[in-house]
């Protein structure tokens, strides 16, 4: 899966370093938050200001750009806040779409770690506070080596607050059926590992792999499906939705799938047991 790992390279965390995103002060159209040191009493800006688009992020991120501009990434600003010896790195991430910054939380957050109220989601550890919120991804890192939580928490707290945006997760997500679901992800490209699906959500359960991808419209989705009917041989015609199809994949095993005006979905990888099309058509009838 295309993703972004939990950590950061050498090269734009000198030691051990911390994000923290934050804002303050009015927007200007087009532009992302401008962060300040002065949102949380007793810290004090420590050097100038970053400000990075998708043409110079690597200059920042070295290696692990490309996990971010997967995700639609379009701006970013960030400054350093330092409190006696502890030093915050404060950025904040233009990522396009609440669902591209809930998709790169996902990504980012770890998963043996709770979840923390926060925004769309959140996680807090002791030395990292990650949260999304409408389009923003905010990150939090602390330096030097500890626990941070406290100070991590009063940064998360405050962040939020000043992030515009609903903390509203993306609608789809709760299309999904719940019972069984270990996991739920937004993967940014390659969906189930086919380049015909670029871009959808992906949930993970005990008995297969549910998954929704919205195209530009009803007239694509249905080109789409055209060109999956072909990719997979002989496939089984069923009635759901607007058409519909079964199959059964060396690589995604037992699998079902459908298309709902712009949406395609379905399930794959389905355990023996388990009927592909009635799983699908459960999904379906969540999608509007």
């Amino acid at each position: 899966m295309l993703t972004v790992s939990g950590g950061r390279p050498a090269a734009r965390l000198p030691a051990i370093a911390a994000w923290v995103l934050l804002v303050a002060g009015p927007l200007m159209a087009g532009d992302s938050p401008a962060p300040s040191c002065g949102l949380v009493p007793g810290w004090t800006q420590h050097g100038s200001a970053r400000n990075f688009v998708a043409d110079n992020l690597f200059e920042y991120m070295d290696g692990n750009a490309e996990g971010y501009l997967i995700y639609g990434f379009l701006a970013m600003n960030g400054i350093t806040c330092k409190q006696g010896e502890l030093t915050f790195i404060v950025d904040i991430s233009d990522m396009g779409d609440a669902d591209s910054a809930y998709g790169i939380f996902t990504a980012n957050r770890d998963t043996r770690q709770p979840a923390a109220a926060i925004g769309m989601g959140g996680q807090i550890v002791p030395r990292r506070a990650i949260f999304a919120k409408g389009r923003y991804y905010v990150e939090v890192a602390a330096n030097p080596e500890g626990d941070h939580t406290k100070p991590l928490e009063a940064w998360a707290a405050a962040l939020e607050k000043s992030i515009p945006g609903s903390n509203d997760r993306p609608e789809a997500l709760s299309w999904f059926p719940s019972e069984g679901q270990t996991s739920i992800r937004l993967i940014p490209e390659s969906v189930l590992g086919l380049r015909l699906l670029k871009r959808g959500y992906v949930a993970q359960y005990e008995f297969g792999k549910a998954f929704l991808v919205l195209e530009a419209s009803a007239d694509s989705a249905e080109g789409v499906m055209q060109k999956l009917r072909a990719r997979f041989g002989e496939a089984a015609p069923a009635k759901l939705g607007d058409e519909a199809f079964t199959f059964t994949d060396p690589y995604l095993g037992k699998l079902c799938f459908f298309r709902k005006g712009r949406y395609l979905g379905g399930y794959g990888n389905v355990a023996a047991g388990q009927d592909a099309l009635s799983l699908a058509r459960a999904l379906a009838a969540q999608v509007p």
